[in-house]
């Protein structure tokens, strides 16, 4: 990457920089011919190079789906798919100094909604969706050689001010472009969709490219995969159209609930993704991040400091003094402890740990001791005092949702988790508890019982000024083994509050992939 004395190159100024620093090694090397050609050569490839990043960008249809096309030069020839807010696909499909990326920009929803409603409508689509991708192809490579060639003979005019040497300059870049896609073309290999990269929440649904497995020899599989890939895409942004009408304003309050990781990585890039997708203020966990509570488990709190989000953490029972500590040592975090109250994101938040200390399958199985709900009382004179102080808190954390019968009726909403199962229900006080299930799949330990646990988490909007919930996208993904992912939308209504009852799901998601076989999980041992 070329750079300036600051850094990398960022803008119009740089460039500038950039393109006066070549004029002025171009005056000095005016008199030896060997050294002046290769100034017209430098100074060429530069200014394609900024052609390329300026203008070397395209927009196709292709399908249903609307994507932006561009080449970039690269180390490594690949291609790279991005998919809002899903993530990205990194396909090892060529060799040479060019990367392709494509990114999802928009799908026409009147197409979309018919596809879906329709799949007779899929009778051909294969056919015409590798015509598209072939013709997008195609036209960016002809703008892309064109802006190049303009950049290149600009610069050198602009740097060497001889035209003759701008025509040289041009065909160069020409030349050098043509070697490097054809080196793209000799070695493209369509069996390099069979291992993807996956990053963001693709890590979990790599379904939305279908059975790779199948694709080994010819461009025609290739093209049916890329026909899946579209295919399911739509399906996805048809699931996003039909969620049940919230409008999040840009001061709405966003949280992400997570709790029981138990120790499982692949729940950390679950959490980033949604965290820049969902652009979430703040990150509460309400424990269990480990099994044991050991010191080499404490060095897992790193994934937290990481992140880059605000992050609350209470302790679960199978975390220890040890694993708050070394959670509290990341940056961004907050460790609540008995009668602790912060403000965060503009949200009054309280909580307490788990009073046990049980992490061995000994003790885990028993029933909760009464020190969880004497554990509630003291929260509960944490919130007492608070709203003495004309300061109420609007949210309290519990692990064990057996401590937050105290708090009924003295906060709006509880999070809570422990169980490895999502439940949402209005106690008899008015107070809504929000039990999260596992955002690890309950971990190694998941794989305890029968089927497996689902990794869960949720993404909570609150009004800025009062600091009520107003609604909640509830996000599942398959267990070990299994595909499928789903999103749930629920907005609050004033039933929703009524004494007692089970909150509502006003409208739930189809799956974001074809669904699997998933078999209701059982709940895991906790």
């Amino acid at each position: 990457m070329a750079t300036t004395a600051g850094g990398p190159v960022t803008g119009p100024r740089d460039a500038r920089a950039l393109l006066a620093a070549a004029r002025r090694g171009a005056g000095r090397a005016r008199r030896s011919g060997p050294v002046r050609w290769a100034a017209v050569v430098v100074v060429a490839l530069l200014g394609a190079w900024l052609g390329v990043l300026a203008a070397g960008t395209s927009t196709a249809d292709v399908g249903p789906v609307e994507a932006r096309l561009a080449v970039r030069p690269a180390l490594q020839g690949e291609t790279l798919l991005r998919v809002p807010p899903l993530g990205s696909v990194t396909l090892d499909t060529h060799a040479g100094p060019l990367r392709l990326d494509v990114q999802v920009v928009g799908v026409d929803p009147v197409a979309a909604q018919r596809i879906v409603q329709d799949p007779s409508r899929l009778t051909g689509i294969e056919a015409r969706i590798v015509a598209d991708v072939r013709d997008a192809v195609r036209a960016l490579v002809v703008r892309v050689a064109v802006v190049a060639a303009l950049g290149a003979a600009l610069a050198v005019l602009l740097v060497l001010r001889r035209p003759r040497r701008a025509l040289v300059g041009a065909g160069t870049t020409v030349a050098v472009l043509a070697a490097s896609g054809g080196v793209a073309a000799a070695t493209f290999d369509p069996r390099a969709i069979a291992q993807p990269r996956y990053e963001g929440l693709l890590t979990l649904a790599p379904t939305v490219v279908g059975s790779a497995e199948d694709i080994v020899a010819d461009v025609g599989k290739y093209g049916q995969q890329l026909a899946q890939l579209v295919t399911n895409v739509t399906q996805l942004y048809d699931v996003a159209s039909t969620l049940p009408a919230y409008a999040a304003s840009d001061d709405t309050v966003r949280v992400l609930s997570v709790s029981d990781i138990h120790l499982n990585p692949v729940a950390f890039d679950v959490i980033a993704s949604v965290s820049e997708q969902f652009q979430v203020d703040l990150i509460i966990d309400t424990g269990d991040l480990t099994d044991h509570g050991s010191s080499a488990e404490g060095r897992f709190a790193a994934l937290v400091g990481d992140l880059g989000t605000p992050y609350v953490f209470i302790r679960g029972n199978h975390d220890s003094v040890t694993t708050e500590a070394a959670v509290e040592a990341q940056a961004n975090t907050t460790v609540l402890r008995e009668g602790q109250v912060v403000e965060l994101a503009g949200l009054r938040i309280a909580g307490i740990g788990d009073p046990r200390f049980t992490p061995d399958k000994t003790t885990r199985d028993q029933d909760p001791a009464p020190t969880v709900e004497a554990s509630g009382e003291r929260l509960a004179e944490s919130l007492r005092d608070a709203a003495e102080d004309g300061e109420p808190v609007d949210v309290a954390l519990v692990h064990d949702p057996e401590a937050a019968a105290p708090l009924d009726g003295l906060v709006p909403l509880v999070l809570a988790g422990h169980g490895h199962e999502r439940e949402v229900r209005a106690l008899d006080g008015g107070t809504l508890l929000f039990e999260q299930g596992s955002t690890g799949g309950a971990g190694l330990r998941g794989l305890e019982g029968e089927d497996p646990t689902p990794i869960q988490l949720s993404v909570l909007y609150f009004d800025p000024a009062t600091g009520d919930l107003q609604a909640w996208d509830d996000i599942d993904m398959g267990g070990l083994g299994l595909t499928s992912a789903e999103i749930d939308r629920h907005v609050v209504t004033e039933a929703d509050e009524a004494e007692g009852s089970t909150v509502s799901t006003p409208g739930a998601t189809p799956p974001a992939a074809p669904p699997a076989q998933t078999p209701a999980p059982a709940p895991a041992p906790r």
